[in-house]
């Protein structure tokens, strides 16, 4: 993908409330036309303060935002024609439901008749076609976040921005939202740009996902590469579950190194960042990675199983190893021969995906 395929262009984009602190550093990015992007990031890192710029309620410090090869960086919020999603869904409470999603059409200015029709696609569109003449408050809340959205889709946005939109749900909602939210960007390919802090969430809806930390974009990529290859420490730990030790780089080579844990123990991995020898390091697994290895070969560790903890679809062991921080193993409900607290296991740690981190 190229910048010219691109729909939004943050180039060199700054943002500082008072001056001397950066919001958001120096930001890249290419948001591409038809795809779900979210930004994912812990409070204070930058994600929600682009969102904002992007709608048109922030201006940039520095740099520029451009729009289908026009800057908008000085273009009015209610003039770039973008859906807004807010996570208390900011409905009318005097109005229907149908009037909330035609509010928009009124501002600009469409015929009765034109606005009806258009309403009655985006309550089609969230499944809500006999709900049009309710108030929000005889609304449940996955509800009312339906009727947000079809407000932000209603008068065909090119763009529609969600900043957390199902952090008020309960986790059944959520999920089931997430699959429909999912489902009906594939259908109406508008592009898709989601503010969330839920890992799981923007690795279920996203086709790419831009991490963020400290006002920076550490990572952006599809989701499945995003949780294999991490490209750094942050990323590792933030996205997804990982076992992760205290190293020492003892060799390098190539892609690979081979580190020494506190204890004397070696792994090899993939090195990452480049670490060089004598260099401290993380050594970082996934906990569905880990194997159960029959006895001490390359890659595997004992370690003493602490608990077995059941997930309803996996197990987990919790493990101590020795001098290192407890390890979390994922195993199949149907694993054989599952131990017990207290007992010694090997953990194989297949060197491809082991990844050390400086």
């Amino acid at each position: 993908m190229t910048a010219s395929d691109a729909l939004v262009t943050f180039r060199g984009v700054q943002k500082t409330y008072d001056g001397t602190s950066l919001v958001v550093r120096d930001l890249n990015l290419d948001i591409q036309r038809g795809e779900f992007l979210s930004l994912l990031g812990p409070s204070g890192s930058g994600k929600t303060t682009t969102l904002m710029m992007l709608a048109g309620f922030e201006s940039p410090t520095a740099g520029e935002i451009v729009l289908n090869g026009t800057p908008i960086t000085r273009t009015p919020p209610h003039k770039r024609n973008f859906g807004m999603v807010f996570q208390n869904y900011a409905l009318f409470p005097h109005m229907t439901v149908a009037e909330n999603i035609a509010y928009p059409l009124r501002v600009r200015k469409l015929a009765a008749a034109e606005r009806e029709a258009k309403v009655k696609r985006a309550l089609e569109m969230v499944q809500m076609d006999t709900m049009g003449l309710r108030y929000p408050a005889q609304l449940s809340g996955g509800q009312q976040q339906r009727v947000a959205l079809a407000r932000a889709l209603v008068f065909d946005p090119q763009l529609v921005l969600m900043d957390e939109p199902l952090g008020a749900l309960d986790k059944q909602l959520r999920e089931h939202m997430q699959l429909e939210l999912k489902a009906l960007h594939r259908r109406l390919g508008v592009t898709f740009v989601y503010v969330t802090h839920d890992q799981a969430e923007a690795l279920t809806m996203s086709d790419r996902v831009a991490v963020f930390n400290d006002g920076r974009i550490q990572q952006i990529d599809r989701v499945d590469r995003l949780y294999e290859t991490p490209v750094n420490r942050f990323v590792a730990n933030f996205v997804g579950d990982n076992a992760v030790l205290d190293a020492r780089v003892h060799a390098a080579e190539g892609g690979e190194c081979e580190v020494v844990l506190p204890d004397g123990a070696r792994l090899r991995g993939i090195n990452v960042n480049r670490a060089a020898v004598g260099d401290a390091v993380q050594c970082s697994v996934r906990p569905e990675r880990i194997e159960l290895a029959d006895g001490a070969s390359a890659n595997t560790l004992p370690g003493t199983v602490m608990d077995v903890i059941y997930f309803g679809d996996h197990l987990r062991l919790r493990c101590r190893m020795a001098s290192q921080a407890e390890v979390m193993v994922k195993l199949a409900l149907n694993h054989q021969g599952v131990p017990t607290p207290g007992h010694t296991v090997h953990l194989h740690a297949p060197a491809q995906h082991t990844r050390v981190y400086l």
